[in-house]
């Protein structure tokens, strides 16, 4: 029998944070090995050309050689044997579709080198769609059609983070898999652009899917300083609007939030960021970026674990927000 009580709860439970990049300094994995995660989605690809993209996916496979904690997943048996043999999962995740520039046959090789969830765009538009900021709100493209239909054919997870709700929904409506947001909170809660609304979430929900909860604090409402119970309303809307089985945790850890980044080095990753216009002022205020107090860096996910069985989660609900939904999601498309 498995025990309610939080450290052994969160010990035997298979906890999986659905978008990493704070991976972007390798360095930060022992981060995820000491807050008892399972499996991780290292962010390897996002506005870079297929060149670059290359050059860090060879970086990480070097990586992975040459420890043996570490593990890449490409397929869902490998998070559980990943648990069972106390090891780090890797699931390699474009957060855009950038580098695959205007080949579809560039997915194909992305997949024979690990990656596993692509995300449509990142906040602008590209070739696929539009992302969540332009305010045109344009659909797929031709090209993202095909792309959808290219991810689903070699069992990559399609991601909608980041991008445009009607780019969103036509995606969902093309896909024939499981969909997800796999860092993305509740309009419904905190409107924000960078937010989804009800009918993003149950159109995910409709297909299998899941919502992963972010904590960038921008995104979960106004303090600049928000808690575990305001990244739970988010979490608590999923649930409630469609169900415990989709919801999940995408906790957008990144290099530029405190405590990782000095002063310095935040407001540079900041400028560089509005200069190319990725973010935009309105959206993403400047730093320091405090994720939720108790919360603020993957060593302390425990505290979440604690959080959620105190809040009224059962035992069984909390391991599926931990981990079992991404699971469930990831076999559905991957295989076993």
């Amino acid at each position: 029998m498995k025990s309610t009580t939080t450290p052994d709860l969160h010990r035997e439970s298979i906890v999986i944070d659905g978008t990493c990049p704070l991976l972007r300094r390798k360095e930060f994995v022992d981060w995820y090995i000491e807050g008892g995660v399972t499996a991780c989605t290292p962010t390897v690809g996002s506005t870079a050309s297929a060149e670059e993209t290359l050059r860090n996916l060879g970086s990480w496979h070097r990586l992975i050689g040459s420890r043996t904690d570490l593990v890449l997943v490409e397929r869902a048996a490998q998070i559980q044997a990943a648990k069972k043999d106390r090891k780090l999962g890797l699931v390699f995740h474009f957060q855009g579709a950038d580098p695959i520039e205007n080949d579809l046959d560039l997915v194909d090789a992305f997949h024979a080198l690990g990656v596993r969830v692509v995300q449509l765009t990142y906040n602008i538009r590209n070739r696929v769609g539009d992302g969540c900021e332009e305010a045109g709100n344009a659909g797929l493209s031709r090209f993202g059609r095909d792309l959808v239909q290219r991810l689903n054919e070699t069992r990559i997870i399609v991601d909608g983070s980041h991008t445009g709700e009607r780019t969103t929904l036509e995606a969902i409506e093309a896909s024939t898999r499981p969909f997800v947001f796999s860092h993305a909170n509740v309009q419904a809660v905190h409107p924000c652009p960078r937010n989804i609304s009800d009918t993003q979430i149950k159109a995910a929900a409709a297909t299998g899917g899941l919502i992963g909860i972010n904590g960038f604090p921008a995104f979960l409402g106004k303090s600049s300083h928000p808690t575990i119970d305001d990244f739970l309303k988010h979490l608590d809307h999923v649930v409630e609007l469609v169900g415990i089985e989709h919801a999940a945790l995408g906790i957008d850890y990144y290099e530029g939030m405190h405590p990782v980044a000095n002063a310095e080095e935040a407001a540079k990753l900041y400028r560089q960021q509005l200069a190319v216009r990725r973010w935009s002022a309105e959206v993403y205020p400047p730093p320091p970026h405090h994720y939720p107090a108790g919360m603020g860096t993957p060593r302390e996910l425990p505290n979440l674990t604690e959080r959620l069985l105190k809040h009224g989660y059962s035992p069984a609900e909390t391991r599926k927000i931990l981990g079992e939904n991404w699971l469930r999601v990831m076999r559905a498309v991957w295989g076993g």
